[in-house]
Formats: C-alpha cells, structure tokens, sequence
C-alpha cells in the first residue's frame, strides 16, 4: 500500500473521538449499534467458510485476524474472544492508545499498530477485516490491494460500507449528522462506494466476492442484515479456487 492510502484529514476527525470510543452513548454511539449485526455476519461467514459449528465458542481458534481501521478495539476484541491471535491497525495514534488501554483491562492479548498497513511486520492472515473504512482512504484501489496482500490463501476477508444512493446522502450524511447520530464530518458522500464499485476493486486484487448482503434500519434493534443494501452493506470476499 502507497503512503498516500491514509488520509491525514479523515484519521485526525477520527482520532478526536478516541476518548469515548467505547462509550454506548458518546460520538460513536452508531458504531456500538452497528457492531453486534457485524459480528451476526463475520460469525455466519466464519462458519460457512471454515466449515464450523455454530454452537462453537471459539470459532478462530488456532487462526490469525487483522482488522484495519478498528479505531478502539470494538470489533478486534470480539473477535480475540472468538480465538483468533488479532492485529488491529489504525490511522489514528489516538485510536490506538484507547485500544491498548481498554484490551488491557480486558484482558486481552491484541498487537495495536498505529500508521500504514504497509508498515506492518510481514505476515498475511485467514481473515482480513475492514468495517467502514474503505470510503475514507485516500486511494482505495491501493487499500483492497493492501488489505488483499495480507489476505492468506485460504482465507476470508469482511468488509462493509455505506452505499452511495440518495437514499444515504439524505440519512446517513444529511439526517444523522444534523442530530448528532454521528459526528459532523464524518461522512463525505461522493467517497461511497457502490457495490459493483467495490466488487470490482476487490476482483482488481485478484480476489472473489463469495457473498453480500445489506445492512438496513430496524425499528426493533437499530439494525438488522438482508434487505435493502441502499444505506449499508457487508461483502465477504477470498481467493479463487
């Protein structure tokens, strides 16, 4: 991955909100409401690519993740629970700190790094996460080349992204951020990418989308997987046979 891949801009508005990242009810409130439908996901892929029983509590175990752009913690702690040995890389040195602190009162063993994925020690992965992250990087043809790089053979790579409809610009940039669901400039619309857009920047690296499903509003938990994919959706993606 080129350095221009992190975008100072994006990782400073991201690293402003470090301090209550992992507060339900602070600037990243929408995150924590997202998370558990994530996690719904990754665990379905999980086991449908390993071949794992669902009653499995420790569907990683003996495996490695990497999850780029995990801000905090919030999903690379869920899936350390899971077993994996996890890597969590971030923009944000802000980001990393918080992430560092909050596994270290869990109790977790994670490896944070600050910076470029790039500037990783060498290793790849069996599964690559990335939640909404790619419509912030500078160049995200060079992010999913990156993110693809660390993939392992045999593994599964996770990623979601708003999409970019009118649908979103009115909610998810307009709506949202004039109540406060999210912080004011988080969202630049024109950066959404459409999934056709990042299916075919997935492929330009070489690998297959096995998978897709939207990430819609409900009325009942805040969010919920299939249906409309206007606002948000997940794609699961791994190497060719």
């Amino acid at each position: 991955m080129s350095a221009a891949t992190i975008n100072p801009h994006e990782a400073a508005h991201f690293g402003a909100l470090a301090a209550d990242w992992w507060d339900p009810h602070g600037s990243s409130a929408m995150l924590h409401k997202l998370n558990p439908v994530r996690l719904a996901y990754i665990r379905d892929r999980i086991d449908a690519h390993w071949h794992v029983d669902a009653r499995e509590r420790h569907p990683l175990a003996g495996r490695t993740a990497l999850d780029v752009g995990c801000g905090a913690g919030l999903l690379a702690e869920p899936l350390a629970r899971m077993g994996a040995k996890v890597t969590g890389v971030d923009a944000a040195p802000e980001n990393i700190a918080a992430a560092k602190e909050h596994a270290a009162g869990q109790g977790l063993a994670i490896a944070y790094f600050s910076g470029e994925l790039a500037a990783l020690p060498p290793a790849t992965f069996d599964l690559v996460t990335s939640m909404e992250v790619v419509e912030h990087v500078a160049d995200p043809a060079a992010f999913v080349g990156g993110l693809a790089a660390r993939l392992a053979p045999g593994g599964l790579m996770i990623l979601s992204t708003p999409n970019r409809t009118m649908l979103s610009k009115l909610l998810l940039v307009e709506a949202a951020e004039r109540v406060g669901a999210v912080p004011r400039g988080t969202h630049d619309w024109d950066r959404f990418l459409k999934p056709e857009e990042l299916t075919k920047l997935l492929e330009g690296a070489g690998l297959e989308v096995i998978d897709r499903t939207g990430l819609s509003p409900s009325a009942a938990k805040g969010f919920k997987l299939g249906g409309s994919e206007a606002l948000n959706y997940l794609v699961a993606a791994r190497w060719p046979d």
